[in-house]
């Protein structure tokens, strides 16, 4: 099992220079990942530039996006900077990619000038777009949606083909188009069963490797009323909804770490074997306390010598 940390970049969290040295010590603590988020709706630290201040802080990590918006940005120009990134991380690089959320996310796209309606083609054309201009030299592109007759080179991404492409969704189309055209699946499923379905319907689909990711919320409490009113003040701070309905929706664990780590267990036993964890806290200080308690998952996880 790999383990990852979402940095805590959002609104009323870390300034920058604390998220890089927070990406420090998860490498330190044995972490196998750090990500960023993407967000125009909250205050929150661009991620890409983010990632790049972060891969020259570390030596091991991969770094990644969870989830990245492709609409917020001109396809073009995010490919470069994309393999300006993978350059400087040397290839450690993942881009968890995402098309939104529901109810939350349209005023974004309506700023950026991206139809929400169409914004599950807009993002599988990026995908396509910048596979492209990765692999070779495009000179147009003609997409569902996204249309250039002309294109110019990019920089060469560290990895050939460029960086992997983690899509996230569990919808019956996002499990089709996972199997097309993506190489991981990061969604996040309250119900273990429904990620193995999920995961079982891809892999029925494809014979290409798809990385079996997950992306989970937690804090850890001894006492689990505290743990689900941490878990319901985050919900409310990051979309304006209570606990009762993000927990419909969103893998949220709480409660001993002892329990956490049960609740990890059933989606290692339903596939997957990428665990990207939030820590459902605003304060640095419980951040700081609720990494070093994550922490004993990952290094329980480590390789003995």
């Amino acid at each position: 099992m790999h383990y990852g940390l979402l940095l805590p970049a959002g609104q009323a969290q870390l300034p920058v220079t604390a998220v890089v040295e927070l990406a420090r010590e998860a490498e330190r603590l044995g972490f196998d990942s750090v990500w960023a988020g993407d967000s125009l709706v909250r205050a929150r630290a661009e991620p890409l530039t983010l990632l790049t201040a972060v891969a020259q802080a570390t030596q091991r990590v991969t770094v990644g996006t969870a989830a990245m918006l492709p609409a917020f940005r001109q396809p073009v120009q995010a490919a470069c900077a994309i393999s300006t990134l993978d350059q400087l991380s040397g290839g450690r690089l993942v881009l968890g990619l995402g098309a939104g959320f529901p109810g939350f996310s349209e005023p974004e796209f309506d700023l950026v000038g991206v139809r929400f309606k169409t914004r599950f083609s807009h993002l599988d054309d990026v995908a396509r777009l910048w596979r492209d201009l990765w692999t070779g030299t495009p000179r147009s592109f003609h997409g569902k949606v996204l249309h250039h007759d002309w294109l110019p080179d990019v920089p060469a991404p560290s990895r050939p083909g460029g960086p992997p492409l983690w899509l996230a969704g569990t919808t019956p189309s996002a499990l089709r188009r996972t199997a097309d055209l993506y190489d991981g699946w990061l969604p996040y499923p309250p119900d273990p069963a429904d990620y193995a379905r999920g995961l079982t319907t891809i892999r029925s689909l494809t014979d290409r490797p798809i990385t079996p990711a997950l992306f989970a919320t937690a804090f850890v409490a001894d006492d689990p009323e505290r743990g689900r009113q941490a878990l319901d003040t985050y919900c409310q701070a990051t979309y304006a909804r209570p606990l009762s309905a993000i927990g419909t929706i969103q893998t949220m664990l709480t409660g001993p770490i002892t329990t956490v780590a049960a609740g990890l267990r059933e989606y290692e036993l339903a596939g997957a074997d990428h665990i990207l964890l939030r820590i459902a806290a605003l304060d640095a200080d419980v951040v700081a306390d609720q990494l070093r308690l994550l922490a004993g998952l990952v290094q329980t996880n480590l390789p003995q010598h």
